[in-house]
Parts: structure tokens; sequence; C-alpha cells
């Protein structure tokens, strides 16, 4: 039987006459480290703000990676948060919105409606809220219809407690006892088959992860596989449903297109690498962290900090230590700090962006290494050296970035706690393409991170294996296709 915790901003919105349920502030939830040791318990997300980085969407990005299960969750507060993630689902909801509404006297123009866990006050939308609870799982959903020549759904949005009135807060108890009485289920998703292939890129990005060379070999492996390979960019998003699989070649975040066309594709039944979740789990290095934690992989020590916490962070790792963005990439947003006041400096600088950043021991080395796996199997292992005078492998302090040499060994010649240790890190993640990244100093092996859309790029991931690394993961599409066919 799970146990429950429902988040709230403040303990002050909880009032006295409301049930006798485990209530928590969001802040103690996000940076009281005895959260992450709780199992099987089942966490109500009643934040207001849940908007990227705000403390609402760190309840659901940590209670995931702690393997609380939560609503709403992160995928979810992602595919509210633009119209376009979930316009393509709305079609059936529209048609029964235009049956429900249509006898409307002309002057109603505009209705909204309050879901409850999937519960409306009027009995008559009662399947219509289902429907939108099946699809969208977060307590409170607030549904804005408006009528043009028909009646449709213009905006969905999950909202906190604050939300109700006082003579919805009845219905919402109600609604909130039944769905605790019932058990736990994930969301339900749909399926598609083609044997296309959409490679999405972007033709000036900086940091691409696979060079034209290698672009053209993915091409050349998925043709000889039977798929039809093609190159798009951020303007295709119209024509995802074209193709049978997507690909994506270009560095990728949340808070980014390149979700949206994860999310758009898995929406339509492509297979999808970067998968969405995927996204979600490596391009936030606090997620990573509790996740590590949770899994028992080795990593250097992490402090999850908030504006609160500088102090215990300083006391528990010293100095020198590193400072991380949530969701930088390439190197960017980490920072080395030497002593206090270049950690409030520079902390007081992230936190300009993010509600929580984390802190980990500086480990030094000559070399990270960098091991790609695609569904539990190593594909490449590659020792990427510290730019010359720098502490990192990309260096950006003098404006044009500097890398560090690289040499790719081949697998039998890789260290087996390397390799053992990266499989491990992966494997808490998912089934995806990943490069985990890591140091070692002796024996110690720590994982640094785990990426999403490691780089392949010809000459230098692929200078062992050659075209094999390509056709390795082209079958990998191929086999996703036919399995799904089935």
């Amino acid at each position: 039987m799970s146990d429950h915790v429902i988040l709230v901003d403040s303990l002050a919105q909880w009032k006295k006459d409301f049930p006798d349920y485990s209530v928590v502030e969001v802040r103690d939830y996000l940076v009281d480290p005895a959260w992450s040791n709780r199992r099987n318990l089942r966490v109500l997300n009643l934040c207001r703000d849940t908007d990227y980085h705000s403390p609402g969407y760190y309840a659901s990005l940590l209670a995931e990676a702690r393997g609380h299960k939560v609503i709403p969750s992160v995928r979810t507060l992602q595919d509210l948060s633009r119209k376009s993630l979930y316009s393509t689902e709305l079609d059936d909801l529209d048609r029964r919105v235009e049956k429900l509404f249509r006898d409307q006297p002309a002057e109603i123009t505009r209705f909204e409606v309050l879901v409850c866990f999937g519960e409306c006050e009027a009995h008559a939308l009662r399947h219509l809220g289902r429907a939108l609870f099946e699809m969208f799982r977060a307590p409170l959903i607030k549904v804005e219809l408006k009528r043009s020549k028909v009646w449709h759904i213009t905006g969905i949005r999950s909202v906190g407690l604050k939300a109700l009135r006082r003579s919805q807060e009845e219905m919402f108890f109600t609604a909130m006892a039944g769905y605790l009485r019932r058990p736990w289920r994930s969301a339900r998703g749909r399926r598609n088959m083609r044997y296309d292939l959409a490679i999405l890129i972007d033709p000036e990005g900086r940091f691409a992860p696979s060079n034209r060379r290698a672009l053209a070999q993915f091409i050349r492996a998925a043709r000889a596989e039977g798929i039809d390979a093609e190159l798009i960019t951020s303007r295709d998003f119209g024509r995802i449903a074209e193709f049978d699989a997507l690909f994506i070649r270009e560095t990728t975040n949340v808070n980014h297109y390149t979700y949206r066309f994860a999310r758009r594709a898995a929406s339509e039944g492509l297979v999808v690498i970067d998968d969405p979740d995927s996204i979600l789990r490596c391009t936030n290095k606090i997620y990573l962290a509790e996740l590590l934690n949770r899994h028992k992989v080795a990593t250097p020590a992490s402090v999850i900090v908030s504006r609160e916490e500088l102090d215990r962070a300083e006391q528990q790792l010293g100095y020198p230590m590193v400072l991380k963005m949530p969701d930088g990439a390439w190197s960017t947003g980490v920072f080395k700090v030497k002593d206090r006041a270049e950690f409030e400096a520079r902390a007081e600088q992230l936190f300009r962006d993010s509600e929580l950043i984390l802190a980990q021991a500086y480990t030094y080395t000559d070399f990270d290494w960098r091991v790609g796996i695609l569904n539990g199997e190593v594909l490449y292992v590659c020792r990427y050296y510290m730019s010359r005078g720098h502490w990192q492998i990309v260096d950006h302090s003098k404006g044009k970035p500097r890398e560090g040499a690289f040499d790719t060994l081949p697998l039998d010649e890789a260290p087996k706690n390397v390799v053992q240790t990266a499989l491990k890190a992966a494997n808490a993640i998912g089934n995806g393409l990943y490069g985990v990244d890591l140091k070692q100093t002796g024996r110690k092996v720590l994982v640094i991170e785990v990426n999403d859309n490691p780089n392949i790029d010809g000459g230098v991931e692929d200078k062992v294996a050659g075209n094999a690394l390509y056709q390795r993961i082209m079958r990998e599409f191929l086999r996703r296709l036919e399995a799904r066919g089935r």
C-alpha cells in the first residue's frame, strides 16, 4: 500500500477544515535529503507554479528521480506548457465539446471548466473530464473553451490548490479521495507505423553532436537497412507525421524545440531517439544526481543547492567545488569555484535562471571517459582530454570554444570497471542512445553525467568501429520499427 504526500506552496494554503492528509511545503520536499530514502510514495503536486525551473516543476522532477509516483509528471507539465505539444490530441475532444455546448445562447462565447482528478462540477461534462484526465494526468486542470464558428478547446493548463473556489473544495476532496483509493497507473500512448526516418539537425548549430561526415554515414547505413532517411530542421515540425521514426542529431533541451519534436513524434507513434523521457532525464543534472544516487551509481559527492543551502554545500564538499546549471550542455553552465566569494558570486548568477543548482566535489583527471551505449550495448569508448591549460574538455573562457585531444579505444581494451559503471548508469535512464561521461582515479570510477544525444562524429567516435557503428544504430531503428509493427 502506498503512502501519500501532498505538496503545496505554503502550509497556510491547507485550511483547518481540510482533510487530514500528509501535507508538505514544496521547498522542504526539494531540499530535505530524507525524502530521497522514502519508497512506495504517491505524491500529489498541488503547487501553483509548475513552469520550467520553478519549485513545482522541480517537485515533479525529483519525485520521478526518487522513484515516487507523482502527478502531474514532468512529461505532463511539459505537454501542457505549449499548445503545440497537445493540440494534435484534441480533435476528438473538440467534437465532444461542440456537441456539449452547441445549444448555448449565442451571447455565450467562452467557458472555463475545472477538472479535479477527472471530475467536473457539471454532470454533463463527466465524460469530457475523464478523457482529459486520461490524457493529462494532473490533479487540477483548467480548460478554456471558446466558440468561433464551433466550440473548441483553446487552452489547457495545470493549476494549483489556490485555483479552487470555496464552492469547489468539496468536489475536489471527494475526487481526490476516490483517486487515492485506486491503483496507480500511467497515461496511455498511441502507435503508428512507417519506414521513413527523419534526422533532425540544426545547419547553423555550433555544437552539433554529429558532423556532416557522420550524417552522410547515417543516411547510407539507414538505406542499407531499407529505411529512407531525410535530414529535417526546426521548420519541419508540421511534417513529423509523414515519418516512421525520428533521430535527433542536435543539442537537446527540455525548454527547446528538440523536445517538442520528440514529444510530437512519440505522440504520433514514431520510434524516437532521443525519446522525450530520455531528454527529460538526461538534460537536468539535478534529476540525474538524484536518479544515479537512487541506483547506487558512484558519482562525485553532490549537494542540491537552494539559496539557503550554501553553508551545507560548503561544509560537505569543501573547495574547490563545481557548480552546475541544471540544464547546461557542452561544458557551459559549469563553473569551478575556489572559495566562498567565488561560490556566492557564481551561485547568485545561476539562481537568476533556476531555483536549484547542483554543487559537486571537484575531481581532477587528465581526461574523461565517454562510453557510447545503445539499448544496453556499448558502441564506442573514447578518452576526451582536457583543453590545454583548462580544467574542462571544452574551454569557453576565451570566446571561441577550444577542445582537447581524444583517442578512441577498441572495446576489448577499455577498462572493464569503466564500461560496467557506464552501463549501470545508462540502464538507470532507459534503453536509448546515451553517452556516459566518467572520471577514473586509480580503481575508482565516478559518473559525471549521462548525455542523451552523445557525439557521433566522423573521424572521432567511429575511428575504431567505422561503418559498423552507424549500421548498429540503424539496425536498432529497424528492430524497433518491426517490433512495433508486430
